[in-house]
């Protein structure tokens, strides 16, 4: 695996009962997978010749984020290297142009877009969505900008209310190519995870709710709690039909919009296990972890039904504790049910350095209890 996060620790985690070997190619010796890996690689992901020698011996290479240049994985696939997903498929998760752009051909729905080079297409391309909006009172703003690579985490995304706005845009002063698209009145967010092997077997988790706060997602309810049922089938459909169209091999969570008139929109995609599926390490027969290691390796796919009603992944941020064991004593207490994940990572204020799961019949018990314990161990709540 490329990349030593905590998705790669997750991942590892889950191929230990079925006798994986497994290898790292991490940034550093401390990187939250690399503490728990045999095997560690310490190299840059972007130094073809580091990618080439970790592949050596390799049956498979696959990764926890998108950040690997593509052309390097196509050098990678030349060599005989089996990369799941490979790189046509990853590019899309890579590069929002790239994905918009395959998106619009396959006639799936997203909210309206364009790349744009500078201000003045902003300005343009708002002036144009409020001209449909109501014969062109409107102003088009606000707009969403993306940055086509790199973002993650609400980083590389900026909303823009007004002309004057764009112009100042973080953005175009880096000078790296923008994604504009129209901020969407949605309902709430969703994403619908799926995983397809390589001989084209698919699984699809129950649709979930996504709660973010500043951009970054702090609650999962699983599933969505009030969704349409023949709604939430057409989403689960979507994702299975982009996995399959892209040539996915992994999972794939395909995050959407709830809009008002009852339909969705595709918000982003990842080739990867992701934030959006942690809920299923406890609350899923086959997590999306150990889903994802057998799809890479070709094997069988397992059952992704809920064990529960209900299961509630919340996010735990780094806050006031910088040793959080006086905090486990207490949650643990409190809850013996709860499931905590931590990731090895230094506390710092903000910084994702854990999850915790609950699960259960009632949905305001599993809420208030992942909701407490999140905010007990990073000390916003202190009783």
């Amino acid at each position: 695996m490329v990349g030593g996060g905590q998705l790669a620790r997750m991942t590892h985690e889950a191929g230990i009962p079925l006798g994986i070997r497994f290898k790292l190619l991490s940034d550093t010796l401390q990187d939250s997978a690399a503490q728990v890996v045999g095997d560690v690689v310490a190299g840059d992901y972007r130094d073809l010749a580091t990618l080439r020698a970790f592949a050596q011996g390799c049956d498979v290479l696959t990764f926890d984020h998108e950040h690997v240049p593509t052309e390097h994985l196509r050098v990678l696939e030349a060599d005989g290297v089996l990369v799941r997903p490979g790189a046509e498929a990853l590019v899309h998760a890579q590069d929002k142009g790239v994905m918009r752009a395959r998106l619009d051909a396959l006639g799936v729905p997203s909210p309206r877009h364009r790349i744009v080079r500078d201000p003045a297409d902003v300005a343009a391309f708002a002036a144009e969505l409020g001209a449909r909006a109501d014969g062109g009172a409107a102003d088009g703003f606000p707009l969403v900008l993306k940055t086509v690579r790199g973002g993650y985490d609400g980083k590389g995304v900026w909303v823009v209310d007004s002309a004057d706005d764009a112009a100042v845009a973080e953005p175009f002063r880096a000078g790296v190519p923008v994604l504009a698209e129209e901020k969407v009145d949605y309902v709430r967010e969703l994403a619908a995870n799926v995983v397809r092997s390589p001989h084209g077997q698919a699984v699809a988790y129950p649709v979930v709710e996504s709660r973010q706060v500043d951009g970054v997602c702090d609650t999962v309810i699983a599933p969505a709690p009030g969704l349409d049922r023949d709604l939430a089938l057409r989403a689960e459909q979507l994702a299975l039909r982009i996995a399959k169209e892209l040539g996915v091999v992994g999972h794939l969570a395909v995050e959407l919009f709830e809009t008002r008139d009852g339909g969705v929109l595709v918000n982003e995609l990842a080739m990867r296990p992701h934030n959006s599926g942690h809920w299923t390490q406890d609350g899923a027969i086959t997590s999306q972890f150990a889903n994802h290691v057998r799809a890479v390796l070709d094997l069988p796919l397992g059952d992704p039904r809920p064990r529960a009603p209900w299961t509630v992944m919340c996010n735990v941020l780094g806050g006031d504790y910088p040793d959080m064991y006086g905090a486990y004593l207490h949650c643990m207490a409190r809850d013996p049910q709860l499931k905590i994940h931590m990731y090895g990572k230094d506390v710092k204020p903000g910084r994702k350095v854990g999850h915790v799961n609950t699960y259960g019949d009632d949905l305001d018990d599993v809420l208030e209890r992942a909701r407490h314990a999140a905010g007990y161990l990073r000390g916003t709540i202190t009783e």
